[in-house]
């Protein structure tokens, strides 16, 4: 994770619409540079794209990019996309695990429509075994997001899960009000750009808060995804498991597609479980931004993929 200047430098390129075009030009092109961190821009292409994972002994989750739609009906075409995905994954044999946003399904036209959404997701998704993890967004939507959770929560949706954010200050009271329930968290540092008035800003702290809060998952919370690339965090979490003698298959951890794949085929090898977070969709350029500003060695390799001659 980079300080809030670095990582406020990525999150202003994302938004140069000279970038975006270089980006959509060649990032997804055969061998274009984006292709290491994203399975495809259709739910095909990502199926494809994850055949041989599995057969490296990871598990798998796809997620459909793409956030903040200002109409109710962009957000009634993601949700209609998503029940797409799901007959797609059926269909493919595929792990049935997914991850969705909230402002991808409406939030941002209103709370309603969001939920009406979700639950058209929630219905199939039930009906066919699949998982599915609502992720969390930048501070704005915490609350929101935790609200909607717990509703369908406490409707009967027990295949969900949400994920919380060891920068934001409030996280711990968010953990303990999740453990409650029995719910199922994806512990992550937090890719977004937040305020000193309510998140840490120096690495140090975010790791702080990150390692305090996966021993309590480790210890209270069911099944936990420690998702981190950090060799540090890793080591931590292995650690604890250990000195508790908590079996390995009591949480897994979690990685992102195409990052840190030496870390990944490690914990395997080792008999750890490994869960890797599949994007893919046409709205990607955000999310691999968001990448960038997170692990600075992708940079170079990137920038070199974009601005190359024709």
């Amino acid at each position: 994770m980079l300080d809030a200047t670095a990582k406020a430098f990525f999150h202003t390129l994302a938004q140069l619409q000279l970038l975006k075009r270089l980006a959509s030009r060649y990032g997804m092109s055969e061998g274009g540079f984006a292709r290491r961190f994203i399975a495809g821009e259709s739910v095909d292409e990502a199926v494809a794209a994850v055949r041989p994972i599995a057969g490296k002994g990871m598990l798998l989750t796809l997620d459909y990019l793409g956030e903040s739609v200002a109409t109710a009906e962009e957000a009634d075409a993601a949700t209609r996309a998503y029940l797409r995905i799901i007959e797609t994954i059926v269909r493919s044999g595929n792990e049935r695990n997914i991850s969705l946003k909230l402002t991808q399904l409406g939030l941002d036209v209103d709370r309603a429509t969001a939920v009406d959404n979700l639950r058209r997701i929630l219905e199939p998704a039930s009906e066919h075994g699949f998982f599915v993890r609502i992720d969390m967004e930048n501070s704005p939507y915490t609350d929101m997001t935790l609200q909607i959770f717990e509703t369908l929560w406490a409707q009967g949706y027990r295949n969900i899960g949400v994920v919380l954010q060891s920068m934001l200050m409030r996280t711990p009271a968010d953990l303990a009000r999740v453990n409650e329930i029995g719910a199922r968290v994806r512990l992550v540092k937090g890719a977004y750009l937040e305020p000193k008035t309510v998140a840490f800003q120096k690495k140090s702290e975010v790791d702080d808060a990150y390692v305090r809060l996966m021993k309590e998952l480790l210890d209270h919370g069911n099944y936990p995804a420690i998702a981190t690339h950090d060799p540090a965090m890793i080591a931590a979490t292995k650690a604890h498991a250990t000195e508790k003698g908590y079996a390995k298959d009591r949480f897994e951890f979690q990685m992102l597609f195409g990052i840190r794949r030496d870390l990944q085929a490690a914990l395997v090898k080792d008999g750890y479980r490994v869960r890797l977070y599949v994007p893919f969709g046409h709205q990607w350029f955000p999310y691999f931004m968001r990448r960038l500003g997170e692990r600075p060695a992708n940079v170079a390799f990137a920038l070199k993929g974009i601005f190359r001659e024709e």
